[in-house]
């Protein structure tokens, strides 16, 4: 069919894959990082200029990266928000990643639609600080000058497809960005331009979005671009997940998420309902603590590293020897307890040693994502295998409990930017569309991701006890804490 290029524009980087459209074998690589932003504190920047990612890319894809590709598909970092005046300028600097300075114009828009039930009624999810809906009641706020002449808004992947496009008069975007944004809901597939209005103050106007195989246009070369999608829905796309098939993702804090058939509405809102990029759905449950619950104990043991803290941890037994950490280092977003603090319980005299500890950690870690996984069991997600992302997902550790703790096989995924593979796979299936060799309804088949698989086997029951152990003091110290 081809051969095609997707673009993975991250917080901190680009990366390109060059791909075979009909069997997904990657070709050649390109990367650049993205140009330093200054930054107050440290950290990464809260405002951004569009152009440092044009420049990344540019660099990413020098020395002939993309001769003979016919199809580019973008991916980008979610929930950044790029304002654009009647001119089509930037207005300001883009507005990116979980930007604090928005907390409080979160609470006010909650309020203002009348409470968490509201609005996840309305678009499947509940402001939070990072989400653009949030950003724009910030900016009306904060900077009520940029707000008035915001005409236009789009996001990261929105805005690089219009660039390569030549900017032309319509723009566009993917049913996944725009789930992400708090204005449109993945249950009806429309814009609520009233909640633009509620947050910003005045209408503006909103990309088109257009179905997953549907192509965003063409450039004057005659290069075919893809609607593109976000960093998650294209990294979905490009681990090649199906029905039964779910996500824990390791960062500081933790995600999960799983491909469902319908959008799913959360009256408590613990469920973010994002759409994929294939047609299905993502619904999303995120935790505030997962591997910094484990730097926390490694730092509290005077470890050098996570390494350190898992070989300790593998010295010890399942349960702990008693041991149980209720990871709520930083308040807790799954269940929602914002204020409260982490608990140990279980001790005595013969687990107060250091190994049962870093066991314990790591347990608590798994158990508040099984945590997240019950709340999409609850609402008929269908999990009967759980691919682990992040690098802490290469611990021994970790390795050792999260299939009996999930009750389900888990897959390693090789390390790789399935981003860029997915936004690959995407520009793929509207190169295929186009000739006529594809269905928009049926994404291509690529070759799946090397993975190392790992099973519950006969430690299913033991991880289920631990399980217990732990659900057993979480409700003693929270009790009710999932209830609706």
């Amino acid at each position: 069919m081809g051969i095609v290029a997707g673009l993975d524009s991250s917080p901190d980087f680009t990366r390109i894959v060059v791909c075979d459209a009909d069997t997904g074998s990657v070709l050649r690589q390109g990367y650049a990082p993205h140009p330093v932003e200054n930054t107050q504190g440290g950290g990464r920047p809260a405002d951004v200029d569009p152009q440092a990612w044009l420049l990344s890319l540019g660099e990413a894809a020098g020395g002939g990266l993309l001769e003979g590709v016919q199809s580019i598909g973008v991916s980008a970092q979610q929930n950044a928000l790029i304002p654009i005046d009647a001119q089509g300028s930037t207005v300001r600097p883009a507005l990116v990643g979980g930007d604090r300075r928005a907390q409080v114009a979160a609470a006010d828009l909650i309020d203002a639609l009348g409470g968490r039930e509201a609005w996840a009624q309305a678009v499947g999810c509940v402001p939070q600080a990072s989400l653009p809906v949030t950003k724009l009641r910030w900016l009306a706020k904060s900077e009520p000058e940029a707000a008035r002449r915001t005409v236009l808004l789009l996001q990261a992947h929105d805005w690089l497809v219009w660039q390569l496009l030549g900017r032309p008069p319509r723009r566009t975007t993917d049913r996944g960005g725009a789930s992400g944004t708090g204005y449109w809901s993945a249950a009806t597939g429309t814009y609520r331009p009233d909640l633009v209005e509620l947050a910003l103050g005045h209408q503006v106007a909103l990309p088109d979005v257009i179905g997953p195989a549907e192509a965003a246009g063409t450039t004057p070369e005659g290069l075919l671009i893809s609607a593109g999608t976000g960093e998650t829905m294209a990294a979905a796309f490009g681990l090649g997940l199906g029905l039964g098939d779910a996500v824990v993702s390791l960062g500081a804090s933790g995600s999960v998420m799983a491909v469902h058939p319908e959008a799913l509405v959360d009256r408590a809102g613990m469920i973010t309902s994002l759409a994929d990029a294939t047609g299905m759905h993502l619904p999303v449950v995120t935790t505030l603590n997962a591997v910094r619950a484990l730097r926390g104990t490694a730092e509290l043991l005077g470890l050098p590293d996570l390494e350190a803290l898992s070989d300790l941890a593998m010295k010890s037994t399942p349960g702990s020897h008693g041991l149980v950490l209720l990871p709520y280092l930083e308040g807790e977003r799954t269940p929602s307890l914002p204020h409260t603090a982490g608990t140990l319980a279980g001790l005595r005299r013969e687990s107060m040693k250091p190994e049962h500890l870093a066991r314990a950690s790591f347990e608590g870690m798994l158990c508040g994502l099984a945590d997240a996984l019950d709340v999409l069991r609850g609402r008929g997600v269908d999990v009967r295998r759980v691919f682990l992302l992040g690098p802490a997902a290469e611990l021994p550790a970790v390795q050792a409990a999260a299939p009996s703790l999930f009750g389900a096989q888990v897959v390693v995924p090789q390390p790789a930017d399935y981003a860029a593979i997915g936004a690959a796979r995407q520009a793929a299936w509207a190169l295929g569309v186009s000739q006529g060799t594809l269905d928009p309804r049926t994404p291509p088949v690529w070759q799946g991701a090397v993975a190392q698989v790992l099973e519950p086997g006969e430690d299913l029951a033991v991880g289920q006890a631990v399980r217990q152990q732990y659900v057993s003091v979480r409700e003693q110290i929270h009790p009710g804490a999932f209830r609706a």
